[in-house]
């Protein structure tokens, strides 16, 4: 027998009236990076801080009304509550922020759609790099004043707790997120009853509450199913695991974030010009905002479809195919080809087509990428590199349009820095760089400040935060050989691993294979004679997690914690169980150097490396992501030269190698190089450019101050130009595109056979002619242009130059139009080429897919 209640309620703490903000400030989860917030709830309870997991409002749950009695009346206390209070006032009424200063007219309102948000370590509902960083997003967000609310889900067990066996084997079980214990509000109607989105999941109603999370000055609204209004234990269990169960119920959990998200705004009355997808999880919301265009305006699919990508903005995040969700067309016909044919009136050929390279292939899966990418108007990459990738990896889908043309751009990844940097560094950097940093991204310039802080205060500050680390190290270590029941000697040494005067090296991220996590250990006796060199010794703290279904990622784990086993080791290598944003915070904050090692360029940004670069910590990576950009020999060490090679267990021996010659000779001397007053002035010095040069770029604000210049204001003025003539313009732009793509087979274009060949000297004028057929199309439709660049060893145009070409003589009688460039000049030398294209004309054309017609001649 399971008792069942036949009554439901929420209780409240009480608390007396001098703490009644108490409960204001911890539903409002801004104190996750607000010290002075942090400071008064230890100070409520130090212990309960640490055993609640960082929740404010588990412990005003669970604290004594004795305790609070106390505190009500310890002057002290309420005198600190109220300064905290007065700060977090002034930063929700604040009517100065980089935003309304700058571009408060352009009445612009962003929905942010995740699968995940980092926003603390007391709501599990991330796994990894996409999560902290859809949390930093609306972190800056709320600071700078950016008009953004979020969506996501909220999961009942949210992503595993890691725990290893005695074999060193990683091992998953799940917590369950108590809502009732979480910085949580439901979302109620006119009378008080819960808000609920239904949306139609094979054949049946599925209904989802909505839950807000206060971030800051953001609303962050998660859907849940978990509840009586669903009957079947399949829907209710569907938000119970971030990506736990197969493809299956991960098509079922998308359709509740992108159309039940969808649909949550419109209940909630909020309208946003702008819907920025945060990878392809959330990409069935362009479907269903096209269904209520179409409904709302009487439109086509396509002409609707206009509208939907005038307003969708789109951000890809992985290079590795297995990060892009793909569906089998057994999934599609279950799940979503009869919503396809009912609400937006496509037969299933013409639906599946959207997510698909080859329509006609009926065996091809259905991409969530792929949708994403021909339903927006803009889509970039995190890092750039990663554009660059992104622009391979998906030409295909424009494939006569030159690599560097298709239509994804990047903007760099950044990091929250407030919350990142250890609160005694915050107070340097206001100190000698002044408090703006942490309102709006400023400059290098301004940044370069940071340089001034005094070399003892810095390695005092940065000493210290080590320490901790290493304390945490221990009891996580001494945590888990007691659990394992080791034996006392142990025990014992667990107490004492690790020495904080020694150079630390850290490596946390998630263990997937191509981070080669275990590079380090390719040659184990060379590796342990640095680690334990008697003069200069080396230690190494790990962390991190692999998927539940990655057996090699988990292998990799075990051959760490193997090796931190032996004797020879055991006081050198520690790896640090179910690794999470406080284990993370400690790490970034505490570690000398921070090492990276993904296999080039499967690494999209690397988030890690920037926190550990933003306290000081000095960069041993690969040239992949954020690297790639960042890195200065002034600063920190690249491993390689950026070479991407086919033979990876010769690239795994030659970069192995190069990483412990960089360590043995430059590193580790460099490191234990010492002042006469014990100081590593070298090594401080690189920690003050570090601060300086990577925290001016690399962070959220700047991230997110360049999405809304760049993207989200351009696609909100787009789309208010169709709505403002209430999507008349649709019509006429899908009537263009349609005309445009029939007529565009017999499209043809030859260069003049009189044109330059052979010998040209640099600098003196030509000029091309071309013949240009465009059967039933005009010259209006069109663009003529002149391709001119230097040939590449496989005879391909590069580092080209683009001329339009003008029209000089009309077609008469069926004859081909005459386009001409005069003047053209080379500029430079050597082996160069030349050819002319045709592409439509782009004007008022929101589509990507719009770019990809282009005839080249023949």
């Amino acid at each position: 027998m399971i008792p069942k209640p036949v009554r439901i309620f929420t209780s409240a703490p009480s608390l007396p009236p001098a703490l009644k903000r108490l409960q204001e400030l911890a539903y409002n989860v801004r104190w996750a990076w607000d010290e002075d917030t942090i400071s008064l709830f230890q100070r409520l309870d130090a212990d309960l801080w640490e055993s609640s997991g960082h929740n404010p409002v588990r412990m005003l749950a669970e604290v004594s009304a004795t305790r609070l009695e106390e505190l009500a009346k310890d002057e002290g206390f309420v005198a600190q509550l109220n300064e905290v209070c007065g700060s977090f006032d002034a930063y929700m009424q604040a009517g100065s922020t980089w935003y309304s200063r700058t571009h408060a007219s352009d009445g612009l309102l962003a929905a942010y759609f995740s699968a995940e948000f980092g926003i603390t370590e007391c709501l599990s509902i991330f796994a990894g790099g996409l999560g902290v960083l859809a949390g930093d997003h609306l972190k800056s967000a709320s600071d700078l004043g950016v008009p953004i609310v979020g969506v996501g889900l909220m999961y009942q067990q949210g992503y595993f707790s890691q725990y290893l066996d005695a074999d060193g084997w990683q091992k998953e079980s799940y917590i369950e997120n108590d809502f009732a214990s979480l910085p949580l509000t439901l979302e109620r109607g006119e009378h008080g009853m819960p808000l609920q989105v239904d949306v139609e999941i094979d054949n049946r109603t599925v209904y989802a509450r909505i839950w807000r999370l206060q971030v800051g000055r953001i609303p962050l609204y998660l859907l849940d199913t978990n509840f009586n209004a669903n009957e079947h234990d399949e829907d209710r269990n569907l938000t119970d695991y971030l990506y736990g169960g197969g493809n299956e119920l991960r098509i079922r959990q998308e359709i509740i974030l992108g159309i039940g998200g969808y649909r949550a705004l419109q209940l909630l009355g909020l309208k946003p010009k702008v819907f920025h997808l945060n990878e392809g999880h959330s990409a069935f919301l362009t479907l269903d905002r096209t269904r209520q265009l179409m409904q709302e305006h009487n439109l086509s699919f396509h002409e609707a479809r206009i509208a939907t990508a005038a307003s969708i903005v789109f951000t890809t995040h992985t290079p590795v195919e297995a990060g892009h969700d793909r569906f089998s067309p057994e999934l599609m016909d279950r799940y979503l080809v009869s919503y396809a044919k009912k609400s937006l009136g496509l037969e299933r050929r013409e639906f599946l087509a959207l997510g698909r390279e080859h329509a006609d292939n009926d065996q091809e899966l259905f991409g969530m990428t792929k949708l994403a990418l021909r339903m927006s108007s803009a889509c970039n990459g995190v890092a750039k590199l990663h554009g660059q990738v992104s622009r391979t990896m998906w030409q295909n889908l424009w494939p006569a349009v030159p690599e560097n043309e298709v239509p994804i751009r990047h903007v760099t990844n950044g990091i929250h820095i407030s919350s990142w940097i250890s609160s005694s560094l915050k107070r340097h950097v206001d100190r000698y760089v002044g408090p703006r940093w942490r309102e709006e991204a400023i400059s290098e310039s301004q940044w370069k400040h940071a340089e001034q802080i005094p070399d003892d205060m810095l390695w005092h500050t940065h000493s210290v935060r080590k320490e901790r680390l290493i304390l945490r190290a221990r009891r996580s270590l001494q945590s888990r050989l007691e659990r394992l029941e080791a034996p006392a000697r142990e025990i014992a040494r667990a107490k004492k691993v690790l020495n904080p005067e020694v150079l630390t090296i850290g490596f946390a991220r998630r263990f997937a294979t191509y981070k080669r996590a275990t590079l380090l250990f390719r040659n184990l006796e060379r590796l342990t004679q640095i680690l334990t060199n008697s003069g200069c010794p080396v230690q190494i703290i790990f962390a991190g997690k692999a998927h539940p279904r990655d057996q090699p990622g988990k292998e990799l784990i075990q051959k760490i914690v193997a090796a931190s086993s032996t004797e020879a080791l055991c006081n050198h290598i520690v790896f640090l169980e179910d690794y999470d944003m406080a284990i993370a915070r400690d790490l970034v904050q505490g570690v000398d150097l921070w090492l990276n090692t993904p296999r080039r360029p499967r690494e999209a940004s690397g988030t890690s490396g920037m926190k550990a670069a933003a306290n000081g910590g000095l960069n041993l990576s690969i040239l992949d992501g954020w690297w790639d950009e960042g890195y200065d020999p002034a600063i920190g060490w690249a491993i390689g030269n950026g070479e991407i090679m086919e033979n990876h267990a010769y690239q795994d021996e030659r970069e192995a190698e190069q990483l412990y010659d960089q360590l043995e000779h430059e590193i580790v001397p460099l490191f234990y190089e010492r002042s006469s007053e014990g100081l590593p002035l070298e090594w401080i010095a690189r920690m003050k450019r570090s601060i300086a040069t990577h925290s001016s770029f690399f962070n959220t604000h700047r991230m997110v101050q360049e999405y809304t210049e760049t993207t989200y204001l351009t696609a909100a003025s787009r789309a208010t130009a169709l709505y403002d003539k209430n999507l008349q313009d649709v019509r006429a732009l899908s009537s263009q595109q349609q005309k445009v793509q029939e007529a565009w087979p017999k499209v043809r274009v030859r260069v003049d056979e009189n044109a330059p060949q052979g010998h040209l000297q640099v600098g003196a004028p030509f000029t091309v002619k071309a013949d240009v057929t465009l059967g039933p199309l005009s010259p209006e439709d069109v663009e003529v242009q002149l391709y001119l660049g230097r040939i590449a060893q496989k005879g391909e145009i590069i580092d080209a130059t683009i001329t339009p070409m003008e029209l000089v003589k009309t077609n008469q009688k069926n004859t081909p139009y005459l386009y001409e460039a005069k003047n053209v000049v080379c500029t430079k030398s050597g082996s160069v080429g030349y050819t002319v294209r045709v592409l439509p004309k782009r004007e008022d054309q929101p589509l990507l897919q719009s770019s990809r017609l282009m005839t080249w001649a023949q």
